[in-house]
């Protein structure tokens, strides 16, 4: 036995070799290892997600060359990334044939050496995305149509600066937003209408400043609502008294809205939120989990079945799936891999290939296709080893063979990290900079430590925007905006602040990747002034950098019930609350929630103990789902 593992009564204990921290492999994940006939892991769940997730960029663009025309294009890859690129409708076209770049497999260098040089060589789409139609400054999309800087979504139309959308239309400034129209800076809201400012909302129409509300309509400042109307800080109103208390509210001028989000955000803290986001669950444990059963250690997931370690698969349906990221769609037998969805099965260790591909494993960028081994770029294509055709016997004999070598010549990295068969690509392979993906996002590094650790790092690009207007020079109320705002360069409020205090970029700034400045587009415009809302004042990378503060973290915690009996356990702290304006809250003593009715402990603390994604320290007032659930009106 490796002196780094030993067995326990629930699995067994190993080592990372990454992290060197320790963790459990559960006695029931040597049955899915066993059935997918693959070794357990050697990293533990948290660096397996890194090492995929360094392989996404999300939402930053580039203007670099197409290595086939010397023309500039719109890619997720800049000009210094490791690879060559096509315009992604010629990459997807007849005209070139990735099959050219075939090669025998040698057996005097590892593996992964020859698959780096694969990649090097052959060219990438200058994006991953499915059919678009007008929504040529979008990345990582699925059938997008009129859509503007509009990233990781599907099915979406007339939307901007909307990062994982799906179904959405004429919608703005969102994250995590599904089936829902006319909504503007919301987070994860599903079949909502007319939404604004709002968090964990479903089925809810012309609500503002709310969340966790279910079924509501006509409902300003609340949160735990179910199926109201009329309710302005939780509070209900008759229809005339309601529209009458809101007319008194402007949310078209800045300062007002301003005041009145802090309001909203006080009045949330104020009440108790259930210790996962989720609905209609069998056995699951994670976050922002739905309609799912038996899926662990798992961070959205919606209509899926035996899943772990899984991330972001929101359409039916994936099925018996370990560490896969992004994205279903009729997923089955996957592991360890990243953004294959649409009619898959048996795909291991692989990024980026889509629809319909099955039994391919090593792979990046292949469609259509089954049965390869470390591929690049092939579509409608089988029984290839590094872009080899083979004959089905050929192929079978060979990849046994290959694994054997793997095992006996592994790859080793700068770090000293060890990859046999079973682990995911180096990290060195990634066309990225750990800085321009996702993974800095979920973990955030900093430069030194990025490089310590072996990953490549992207230092910000000098930009030197000649501004039109600074943000604290734009007007206050919508209606104080005419149309020569259209196309102006606008100073971003962070970057305003920081060179009002003399000095460079700020923290934020770095970890949102700060544009520095933006531009306010004509549809963007007509939105704001459809729906009587100010201007934003910060470009819309710190936009969404606002919105990851607000969403729930990729770890879990072991802890208590905060219920005690009549009233909660008292955990608000506004200091610690993000996007909050400190100056316009008030100062009183932190208060406990008084419950509404008798819970099933009565007068004494609630036993239940759980797993839950709202740290310690947090501020939210945290019940388990019986005391949840006593509590929603």
């Amino acid at each position: 036995m490796d002196p780094e593992t030993h067995s326990t009564s629930s699995g067994q204990a190993k080592t990372c070799q990454n992290c060197k921290q320790n963790f459990t492999i559960e006695s029931e994940d040597f049955d899915f290892y066993k059935k997918i006939d693959v070794p357990p892991p050697t990293w533990c769940p948290e660096c397996r997600l890194i090492s995929r997730i360094i392989w996404r960029n999300e939402w930053i663009l580039y203007r670099r060359k197409d290595n086939k025309t010397g023309e500039k294009i719109f890619s997720v890859y800049s000009d210094d990334a490791p690879v060559n690129v096509y315009h992604r409708d010629y990459w997807w076209s007849d005209k070139w044939d990735a099959i050219d770049y075939g090669r025998d497999y040698d057996w005097s260098k590892p593996f992964f050496e020859q698959v780096k040089d694969l990649i090097k060589e052959v060219p990438f789409p200058s994006g991953a995305v499915i059919e678009g139609v007008n929504s040529d400054y979008c990345q990582n999309y699925t059938r997008l149509k009129n859509c503007y800087m509009t990233f990781g979504s599907s099915y979406c139309e007339d939307c901007a600066y909307v990062i994982w959308g799906g179904y959405a239309k004429s919608s703005f400034d969102s994250h995590m937003i599904y089936g829902s129209e006319l909504c503007y800076e919301c987070l994860n809201i599903n079949k909502c209408y007319r939404t604004f400012f709002s968090t964990d909302c479903e089925e809810c129409q012309d609500v503002y400043f709310s969340k966790d509300c279910v079924g509501c309509s006509s409902c300003f400042g609340c949160i735990g609502l179910r199926n109201k109307r009329f309710n302005i800080f939780n509070k209900p109103y008759s229809k005339n008294g309601y529209f009458a208390e809101i007319e008194k509210i402007d949310i078209g001028s800045f300062k007002g809205k301003s005041l009145t989000q802090n309001q909203s955000l006080q009045k949330w803290l104020s009440w108790p939120h259930k210790f996962m986001h989720g609905r209609k669950n069998n056995n699951v444990l994670g976050e922002y989990i739905y309609n799912s059963k038996n899926v662990s250690n798992s961070w959205r997931i919606s209509n899926s079945e035996n899943c772990k370690y899984c991330q972001n698969l929101l359409t039916p349906t994936s099925r018996d799936c370990f560490d896969y990221t992004n994205w279903g769609q009729m997923a089955e037998l996957v592991y360890n891999s990243l953004q294959c969805g649409e009619n898959v099965y048996d795909v291991k260790f692989s990024v980026s290939s889509f629809p319909a591909v099955k039994s391919i494993y090593y792979s990046v960028f292949c469609a259509s296709s089954s049965n390869l081994f470390a591929c690049v770029g092939l579509r409608n294509k089988q029984y290839c080893i590094l872009n080899k055709q083979y004959t089905k016997e050929e192929y079978e004999e060979l990849v046994p063979r290959i694994i054997k070598h793997m095992n006996e010549m592994p790859y080793v990295d700068s770090k000293g990290r060890v990859y046999k068969y079973g682990e995911f690509f180096p990290p060195e392979l990634s066309p990225f900079s750990y800085n321009e993906t996702i993974a800095q996002e979920y973990f955030p590094l900093t430069k030194e430590e990025a490089l310590k650790q072996g990953y490549r790092w992207k230092d910000p690009e000098e930009r030197n925007y000649t501004i039109d207007i600074k943000s604290e020079s734009l007007p206050d109320h919508i209606k104080e905006v005419n149309d020569s705002i259209i196309g102006k360069v606008i100073e971003c409020k962070n970057s305003s602040d920081a060179r009002q205090k003399g000095r460079g970029r700020s923290p934020d700034q770095d970890a949102s990747g700060c544009t520095e400045a933006f531009k306010i587009i004509e549809p963007e415009l007509q939105f704001y002034r459809q729906m009587n809302l100010p201007l934003p004042r910060l470009c819309p990378n710190c936009r969404h950098y606002q919105r990851l503060k607000q969403r729930n973290p990729l770890k879990l915690w072991h802890r208590k019930c905060m219920c005690q009996g009549t009233y909660s356990q008292s955990n608000i702290r506004t200091s610690d609350v993000p996007n909050i304006d400190q100056s316009n809250l008030r100062t009183s003593d932190a208060p406990k929630y008084q419950n509404t009715i008798k819970h099933f402990h009565g007068d004494s603390s609630c036993p239940n103990e759980f797993e839950t994604s709202y740290s310690p320290d947090r501020p939210e007032i945290v019940y388990c789902e019986q005391c949840y659930n006593s509590e929603v009106v």
